[in-house]
């Protein structure tokens, strides 16, 4: 055994004891509370890593793992927080697979990583979304003897020894995890990929979050795309070119005997618990019982919302805070929410879209089993992916999403902090910060940077009090309910950034820290599309009217009255821009900045990064 990863049983049989003991709240460490991490790399350390992404490395590293392993006692599938379900999961039913072939037992672990939530932004939602899919998955892996053993790492550059360690341990020569595609996970598993191999182990490092994964949908010159119409197309062919392998239906995994719960190593596991919260990361007691309402848990429950989408008609009883799955709901095959997705999909005022990101980005279902979906109701067996259906428009926003995926993959840049564009990473944006805060915070960036230290406009922003109804209806609803329609995430997000002409990321660190669906590659993907900074960008000259936008988007008004409670009894076209007296009269902020002017002011600075 190697001295890197070789570990006292005893001591970690104390630690796992120690682990089941443990209150429901995890405490936060030292480690936790000084870790300060980087927010923006410097552009040449950017430029660096895209010159040699550490995802492919982490493919390099695949090909050399440990061929032909020992027996080991048990085979270890580790979960991460983007893929909660036993349905239909690649990693997870290979492992299954791996350890029916051998006869051995299959044990599942899922690791608290604190510090990692710091450095993505991760909100206290998304957490508490991911511990109550977990307290799902426990219960289903329980009635198949299958351990389910969770941990808290609190010192994130201490996990690839650990873990290690801990396969030792159980005795695990064989580990299974589906691939996590930001930096930093990336450079954990290379390692992990390291020490497994100096221990004989075999990592098996999966493809499972994208239909089509990160590498396989090139240009002719094997370059990633970085603009997406032509990756659509490509992807699409691609996909329909080989149904049965990217839209595999994984099997599900298979039972452990009973036995495995005398094990004297083993049993154990089974006795620890997922925690009701993460320190720092608490919802209040009113946030808490929103999200449990608007954000159910559990795959039958994803599964359901799904079968909704696809084949009830819209209700406007849903536009707010409601329960997804609340009666009432009338099936229709030709206005099914789906079915009318290519027209009424940038309404806001309509509940017209699948509301199944947050169950995407945590991987509660799978994207493969979203397309599968489509086929079924079509009764085809290839995929559509026009722009003249609903299914169609529905099936090329998935791939957006892979889009997206593919890019943090091959231009890691991206997920660093750093513009796609370099060209713009001069742009002068406005100071957002509090004078009094400027000595204490740099920007926003720093790990130091709190609500604080937010100035004035800011502020407004923030709480929906721009007094530009359609941005203030979307910032508040993404207050409330963690989660807001894309197209108002657009407009709020080309307001902050070329309205205000504050930085995107400042933007894009809130959005993160608010959404119970944020993903680092969907968010940075359609800010830096609003920022114009990004791949396939809205031209820099191309800056929403937030007035003209309310009435395309919003044309019945309800979007603005639900979220916007003090303007409900103005009539239309009033309601999206009201004047001077109606708005004191309605205790109404006047808007920041003039949209003419600010307009002007925007396309000078992008015109001449760097100056003012």
């Amino acid at each position: 055994m190697s001295k890197r990863t070789r570990v006292d049983s005893a001591d970690l049989e104390h630690s796992i004891t120690s682990s089941i003991s443990t209150t429901k709240r995890a405490r936060r460490t030292d480690a936790t509370l000084t870790f300060k991490p980087i927010k923006t790399a410097s552009q040449a350390a950017a430029a660096a890593v895209d010159a040699d992404p550490p995802f492919a490395q982490l493919l390099a590293a695949q090909t050399s793992t440990v061929a032909n392993p020992t027996l080991g006692d048990c085979v270890v599938y580790w979960m991460r927080m983007s893929d909660l379900r036993i349905t239909d999961n690649r990693a997870l039913s290979r492992a299954s697979e791996r350890a029916q072939q051998k006869g051995i037992p299959l044990v599942v672990v899922f690791i608290f990583s604190p510090q990692d939530y710091i450095a993505h932004d991760r909100s206290a939602r998304r957490i508490d979304f991911m511990l109550r899919n977990l307290q799902s998955l426990k219960r289903s892996f329980e009635i198949l003897n299958i351990p389910f053993y969770t941990t808290t790492m609190h010192k994130r550059t201490a996990i690839p020894s650990k873990m290690v360690s801990l396969l030792v341990f159980l005795g695990c020569m064989n580990l299974f995890a589906n691939i996590e595609h930001e930096v930093d996970e990336l450079r954990r598993d290379i390692k992990i990929c390291d020490l497994a191999k100096l221990e004989g182990i075999q990592v098996n490092f999966i493809h499972d979050k994208c239909v089509v994964e990160p590498g396989i949908v090139l240009t002719k010159q094997q370059k990633a795309y970085t603009v997406y119409s032509p990756y659509q197309r490509s992807w699409l062919a691609t996909l329909n070119d080989n149904i049965p392998y990217y839209l595999e239906d994984c099997p599900l995994p298979k039972a452990n005997p009973e036995s495995i719960r005398a094990s004297e190593k083993l049993c154990s596991l089974f006795h620890t618990s997922v925690p009701e919260s993460l320190s720092g990361f608490e919802l209040s007691n009113t946030d808490r019982e929103t999200m449990t309402i608007t954000w159910p848990a559990g795959e039958i429950v994803a599964n359901e919302i799904l079968v909704r989408f696809l084949r009830t008609k819209a209700r406007p009883s849903q536009l707010g805070i409601a329960d997804p799955l609340a009666p009432g709901a009338v099936d229709s095959r030709t206005e099914s929410r789906i079915s009318c997705y290519h027209k009424a999909r940038d309404r806001v005022d309509l509940d017209s879209t699948s509301r199944m990101s947050a169950y995407l980005a945590a991987g509660v279902l799978s994207a493969r089993q979203c397309v599968r979906a489509t086929m079924l109701i079509l009764h085809v067996n290839k995929v559509d992916g026009s722009s003249t259906s609903g299914i169609g428009r529905w099936i090329q926003e998935i791939a957006w999403r892979d889009f997206y995926t593919n890019i943090i993959a091959y231009f890691p840049r991206t997920s660093m902090g750093r513009p796609f564009l370099e060209k713009f990473s001069t742009v002068l944006w406005e100071n957002h910060q509090s004078p009094g805060k400027l000595n204490e915070v740099k920007d926003i960036t720093d790990a130091n940077a709190t609500a604080d230290s937010d100035g004035e406009t800011l502020r407004r922003w923030k709480a929906g009090q721009t007094g530009v109804p359609i941005v203030d209806a979307a910032m508040r609803c993404i207050n409330k309910m963690g989660w807001v329609h894309n197209r108002a995430r657009m407009i709020s997000a080309m307001y902050l950034t070329k309205d205000l002409m504050i930085d995107w990321r400042v933007g894009e660190r809130y959005f993160m820290e608010m959404l119970v669906d944020g993903d680092l590659a969907s968010n940075n993907g359609g800010w830096q599309w609003c920022a114009s900074t990004g791949v396939d960008p809205c031209p820099y000259f191309r800056i929403f009217n937030p007035y003209t936008q309310s009435e395309k988007t919003d044309p019945t008004g309800e979007f603005i009255k639900e979220w916007v409670p003090e303007l409900q009894h103005l009539k239309i076209p009033e309601l999206y821009h009201p004047s001077t007296v109606t708005a004191k009269k309605q205790g109404y902020p006047m808007p920041i900045v003039d949209h003419k002017l600010a307009r002007e002011r925007a396309l000078r600075r992008y015109k001449n990064p760097g100056q003012a």
